[in-house]
């Protein structure tokens, strides 16, 4: 172990060993050493002592750690140790810590466990905008019941039914995080929830379903067409938002399970007047995004969407308290007037619940695609004689053998 007085031209000269390695201690600063290998990698290290156990720091390499940064450094590095301060230890610590961060679990949580998952946009918004500010710099070892209980009501103060469904994310990732090692347990078990899902049933009237129908027709592309897609449809937002042209077969639109809700697939038949509308859109060149500004990804923007939208209804006056998804149960609601019964409804909705679920749904396996094409075409009558104010005219309905 040599002690040379160490000089940036010194360190330049000197030689690696034929073989292992050699340290060269400086005399300017004691328990400064270069060690250099034999295939000439040369590293700065620092020797001290933490409570009578010698200890190694290494401090960076040379030539990128210069003769001037590496005593600066070891400087710091011995104050360090006299404090009672592993350098090895805190540095194994800095990894954990952003390893360990809730940040960095949240972020790995949502590409392995809710990757697959249809809402994990609205999962990750949530997190980013009621979790992210409170937690993002702790460590999630750190984060106890209390700290999910004051979070959680500090949102349900404002939003209950988000204070439900962030409820439900949290406890799912700290499960996760205890099921991967990160965690020894899950500060949420057992923890009732806060807040409650508001369980929607807003129709909309006739009045409003034509207001509505008159200002996407007067709302720019993309956004006025998908509205009145959605009214004559009845599909899902997200269903007619990533709509692809490979999916419109004809005039019926055909969704596979991963683009479903319920993980079935599912056909839309597409009325006259559906049919007509999506014939008479642009098409994107290399596309096969039906909206799209890019070419490449769907349609965002759905709440910037939605406030221009009424800022064209409230011309006359506002619509109270109506979403986008409302035009599901506006038809819904609507069929039943017009006289459909209900397994015709559930399947124009795609719906897998009531009437054709449990041991029905097994062995009825009847898709009701003739019944669904009779209810949207007579739906779409209805919304046309609407906005234009006249009476609908109904076609009799011929009772269904298959129910």
């Amino acid at each position: 172990m040599p002690k040379i007085k160490l000089t940036a031209a010194a360190v330049e000269r000197l030689r690696a060993p034929a073989a292992g390695q050699i340290d060269y201690f400086d005399a300017g600063f004691p328990a400064l050493a270069l060690r250099v290998t034999a295939s000439g990698v040369r590293s700065w290290v620092y020797f001290g002592r933490v409570h009578g156990k010698l200890k190694r720091a290494t401090l960076g390499r040379f030539p990128g750690l210069t003769l001037h940064e590496a005593r600066r450094k070891a400087g710091q590095v011995a104050d360090a140790m006299r404090e009672g301060v592993d350098p090895a230890f805190a540095k194994r610590e800095a990894r954990n810590a952003v390893r360990d961060s809730f940040s960095a679990v949240a972020d790995e949580w949502l590409k392995r466990d809710q990757g697959k998952n249809r809402s994990v946009e609205q999962v990750r918004s949530a997190v980013k905008r009621y979790v992210l500010p409170a937690w993002a710099g702790r460590r999630i070892t750190t984060i106890g019941r209390r700290d999910v209980i004051d979070l959680i009501d500090s949102v349900a103060d404002r939003y209950p039914s988000m204070a439900h469904r962030l409820h439900a994310s949290l406890h799912r990732l700290f499960r996760w995080s205890v099921g991967r090692g990160v965690l020894e347990v899950n500060p949420m078990a057992d923890l009732p929830r806060q807040g409650a899902v508001a369980k929607r049933d807003r129709v909309l009237t006739d009045a409003e379903l034509a207001r509505v129908w008159k200002a996407a027709g007067a709302t720019a592309w993309p956004f006025g067409p998908i509205v009145r897609l959605l009214i004559l449809t009845a599909a899902r937002r997200e269903e007619i938002g990533t709509l692809r042209w490979s999916e419109i077969d004809g005039d019926v639109i055909r969704l596979e399970g991963h683009r479903t809700k319920n993980a079935e697939p599912r056909t839309i038949p597409l009325s006259p007047q559906a049919l007509a509308m999506i014939e008479g859109l642009p098409r994107l060149a290399g596309s096969d995004l039906v909206f799209s500004t890019t070419g490449k990804t769907p349609v965002s923007g759905w709440s910037k969407a939605k406030a221009t939208l009424d800022r064209a209804i409230n011309h006359e006056s506002p619509i109270p308290n109506w979403r986008l998804h409302d035009a599901r149960r506006t038809c819904a609601t609507g069929l039943q007037r017009l006289g459909f019964n209900l397994q015709v409804i559930e399947a124009v909705l795609g719906h897998i619940s009531g009437s054709r679920s449990g041991v029905v749904g097994v062995y009825q396996r009847h898709q009701f695609d003739a019944e669904k094409r009779q209810a949207l075409d007579a739906w779409a009558r209805h919304v046309e004689a609407l906005a234009s104010g006249e009476q609908a005219k109904v076609v009799p309905l011929k009772k269904s053998k298959a129910t």
